[in-house]
């Protein structure tokens, strides 16, 4: 065998260990029910929370946010709706629902900097289309948004003045929500900013020193995603690899759903404390589920019953998607459960696989249409490190066991049906 062969083989090795390395070895899993006693306290420091922050000046003089939902054509029963469903997505109990809804009205007491580094704005883009008060409202008209490049008029050394007066003037009050990765190659060359050419790695280190809390938002300023994706000349990563000594929450999806990041804020205005986190920094009420098993297409999972390729009786059908790539068993969102464009749907429920984008490195492990059954990779919680047919059947529960068996039997009957072998 050549060099060049040689060093091919070793490349292809290496490069199976690597990819090995990227899967979530810890799930999620949350606590839903953790007792009387701990939401009795969390409740009245909820109300105090509330109670203070009411005393603040607002932070903007825009309009009045009960006017504001009404300019929407909302009422206000179904503003309470939509904090009824928030306060679900929290994990609170129904009870909190009053002040769920009081947070939304106090977000303009909490400053926020959005800044964009090596991006699309696909998040940014995403979060002016929430629903609920749709999101515009509450971003312009509620929250106090004292910088973001995409929406503001400002531009060179006027919007750096803003960021440096808003930074200063909220010092260890605002939340800092970075869109984007950080390119480190080149000394940070690949990436600058503003009229005085800052670097993106600068620049994040100078405006998180002085967040109450740091938000990565979408799956490049979390985990470098597609910037960083092999070769990754650049050499990207995202937040976590450069912000330290720092509160710090991810939330990660090629782009992150809207509710996700209001739902962080909400949570901040609440109780002044970031929620809960998962072993990579997600919360936990948006990351606490695997895809799998909210979704729509288990049952056939569970019975066997694959799409084997594009536009058969499967797909027609609306079988399990696995076989043709779906990454729903190996990644942990809630897509499957609050959805997306006001709740309207979600990759899977038009036909296309999930790619697992809101796991770490997704572009490389997880972006192609093939299963990873047979790539003898162990999935973040074990279970489909085993070929799809035989995992596929051999099921987790004993209801499960059911089906299967309902399912080999079903299949039984008919090729006796049919004459034919089996």
């Amino acid at each position: 065998m050549n060099s060049k062969h040689t060093k091919e083989s070793r490349m292809s090795i290496d490069k199976e260990e690597s990819v090995k390395k990227l899967f979530t070895a810890e799930s999620a899993a949350v606590d839903t029910n953790k007792g009387d006693d701990y939401y009795d306290k969390l409740f009245l420091q909820c109300q105090q929370r509330i109670e203070d922050l009411k005393k603040l000046t607002p932070l903007n003089n825009r309009r009045d946010f009960n006017l504001s939902i009404e300019d929407e054509g909302l009422e206000r029963r179904d503003f309470l709706k939509w904090a009824s469903a928030t306060t679900a997505m929290l994990m609170l109990p129904a009870s909190f629902t009053p002040l769920v809804a009081e947070a939304a009205i106090l977000m303009n007491r909490v400053p926020v900097i959005w800044i964009e580094l090596s991006d699309c704005a696909g998040n940014t883009e995403a979060i002016l289309r929430s629903d609920g008060p749709k999101i515009d409202e509450i971003i312009l008209d509620i929250v106090s948004l004292e910088f973001q490049h995409t929406l503001q008029a400002a531009s060179g050394h006027q919007a750096e003045k803003q960021l440096n007066e808003a930074v200063e003037h909220f010092k260890g009050k605002y939340l800092l929500f970075v869109e984007g990765a950080i390119p480190l190659g080149m000394n940070g060359g690949y990436g600058t900013i503003g009229a005085h050419g800052e670097t993106f790695h600068d620049n994040l280190l100078r405006l998180s020193e002085d967040a109450a809390a740091v938000v990565a938002v979408g799956s490049c300023a979390t985990f470098g995603g597609i910037p960083a994706a092999a070769p990754n000349p650049t050499d990207s990563v995202g937040v976590m690899d450069v912000v330290k000594g720092k509160p710090l929450i991810n939330i990660p999806a090629c782009p992150a759903n809207p509710s996700n990041m209001v739902g962080v804020i909400l949570h901040y205005v609440l109780t002044g404390q970031i929620p809960e986190l998962d072993s990579l920094l997600r919360p936990k009420f948006a990351f606490g589920y695997r895809i799998h098993d909210n979704c729509e297409r288990r049952g056939h999972f569970d019975a066997g019953e694959y799409v084997e390729e594009w536009g058969d009786e499967g797909a027609k059908n609306n079988f399990c998607l696995y076989k043709v790539g779906c990454k729903g068993p190996m990644t942990f969102n809630n897509c499957s459960i609050i959805r997306y464009n006001e709740g309207v749907n979600w990759p899977i429920g038009v036909g296309r696989g999930c790619i697992g984008c809101s796991e770490p490195d997704f572009w490389d492990k997880y972006a192609y249409e093939r299963p990873m059954a047979n790539a003898n990779i162990k999935a973040p919680t074990g279970g489909v490190e085993k070929t799809v047919d035989e995992f596929g059947l051999g099921l987790l529960t004993a209801a499960g066991i059911g089906i299967g068996i309902h399912a080999v039997a079903s299949v039984v009957a008919g090729k006796r049906a049919e004459g034919g072998q089996y």
